[in-house]
């Protein structure tokens, strides 16, 4: 049997959710940049994508993951993550000329 942990969730559950919360915010983050601002050049997209890192945490907070226990590794991973699926995301709604 899989153990649990404090949240009531396994090993396993725990860091599939973690896992989903945060490239999915990643990938809101980049739709919200292609939609709010301009141009690649534009700050507000960047600013965005770490309002989005704050987000992530509240969310997971709030799903019943005790995020007072995320070492350096894990904030790291939160934002590698959240950053990479955000660049991506935004890149590819840029150079398709897509608008929102």
């Amino acid at each position: 049997m899989a153990t649990e942990t404090d949240s009531g969730l396994t090993g396993h559950v725990r860091s599939v959710a973690i896992t989903s919360v945060t490239a999915l915010g990643g990938v809101v983050a980049g739709v919200a940049s292609a939609r709010i601002t301009v141009s690649a050049t534009d700050q507000l997209g960047l600013a965005i994508m770490v309002g989005m890192l704050l987000v992530n945490l509240a969310i997971l907070r709030a799903i019943g993951i005790d995020i007072s226990d995320f070492g350096a590794k894990d904030h790291l991973f939160n934002a590698f993550m959240t950053f990479s699926l955000w660049y991506v995301t935004w890149g590819v709604l840029l150079t398709t000329g897509v608008t929102l």
